[in-house]
Order: C-alpha cells, then sequence, then structure tokens
C-alpha cells in the first residue's frame, strides 16, 4: 500500500516554478528543485516524475492561473468594458516594470525556450495565448456595444493588437525599459484604438 503524501503539492509546483521562472528550464536541475521544495529527488520523481513532466506541471498551472486572472480583470458590465481594459493594460505595465529582476512572464519564457522542441509546452502556450486573445476580444466588444470604441471595427483584430503590445511591453520591460517607456507604450495603445465618430 503507498503510504500517503506529507507534502502539499501545490507549495512544491510553487517552489518549483519560482526555481525555473527565475534561472529557466535548462539551467534548473533535479537538485535545485529538491533544495527548494525540500524534498528529496526520489520524492520528486516519485510524485511527479521528471524535470520535463515537473516543468509541464509547473507550466500548466502557471498558465491557467494567468488566463483566470485575466478573466477577473476584464469580465463584467458592458458599461465598465473600458475602463478594466485601460486598467488592465496599465496593470500589466506596472508589474512589468516592478519586475527589477527581469524576469519576465514564465509563459513567454516558457515558450522561448522550450517550444520548438516541446510540443506539450509549444500547445499549452498557444492555448492560453489564445483564451487571452479571446478574453480582450470580449471586453472589446464590451466596449463596442457601449459606444467607446468603433463599431466598425473587427474586435479580434483589435484584441491580438492589445495582446502584441502587451507581450511586447513585457519583452522591453525585461530588456530594461524603463518605467515612464513602458507607460508610454501603453497610453499610445490606448490612444489608437479607433473611438467611435461624434
Amino acid at each position: 500500500m503507498a503510504r500517503p503524501r506529507k507534502f502539499d503539492e501545490q507549495q512544491v509546483l510553487d517552489a518549483a516554478r519560482e526555481r525555473f521562472w527565475s534561472g529557466g528550464y535548462a539551467a534548473t536541475r533535479m537538485e535545485d528543485i529538491a533544495e527548494a521544495t525540500g524534498l528529496g529527488k526520489g520524492s520528486l520523481y516519485g510524485a511527479f516524475g521528471g524535470k520535463q513532466e515537473l516543468f509541464h506541471r509547473v507550466f500548466d498551472d502557471y498558465c491557467g492561473s494567468v488566463v483566470d486572472s485575466v478573466s477577473r480583470q476584464l469580465t463584467g458590465d458592458d458599461a465598465d468594458a473600458y475602463a478594466r481594459l485601460s486598467a488592465h493594460v496599465y496593470a500589466v505595465t506596472a508589474s512589468t516594470a516592478a519586475d527589477t529582476a527581469h524576469r519576465g512572464c514564465l509563459l513567454a519564457k516558457g515558450a522561448a525556450e522550450l517550444a520548438e522542441h516541446d510540443r506539450t509546452v509549444a500547445e499549452r502556450a498557444r492555448t492560453a495565448i489564445e483564451a487571452l486573445r479571446a478574453l480582450l476580444q470580449d471586453d472589446i466588444a464590451a466596449c463596442q456595444r457601449n459606444g467607446d470604441i468603433a463599431a466598425d471595427a473587427d474586435p479580434g483584430e483589435l484584441a491580438a493588437l492589445v495582446l502584441a503590445v502587451l507581450r511586447g511591453i513585457e519583452a522591453l520591460g525585461k530588456a530594461g525599459a524603463s518605467e515612464e517607456t513602458l507607460t508610454g507604450v501603453a497610453r499610445t495603445a490606448l490612444a489608437v484604438l479607433p473611438r467611435p465618430a461624434r
């Protein structure tokens, strides 16, 4: 009979995520994960499989949390849709500027390092990006219904544009761009969204 686990699985995943996030996948060894979690390598292998399987769990957990967070930020009444969109764009900007270690987004970091050779990472990243684009599209459509964005604009294309700007802000932040620069990009991106004719 298998013995019950004596550790909090989510805490282990969180600790592993921090190691992968800081060092990247290739540079992180199972010894590093064991040190971060306080578990022996045998326990880690028994509970999660090898390093790749553990990263897949961490990456999936992270992607899900990002999509859930953005969903909470962008869901609501049509009347507040533009305020939600603006708040979201500026929140990503502020979070990026506050990342003084320049770790960037684990979704982008993991995909950049592994997606070319790891189908699981590539597919999970694609699913997360599409979910984020769909959430932005829904909010932009709500902005259009409320008269804050031109009704004849394609909400899918605008959502893809906003998503590209947000990913670009994160990339610029990782490269060390100033908060002033990032905020200017965010402000300009919102300003170029087509407004209804008055």
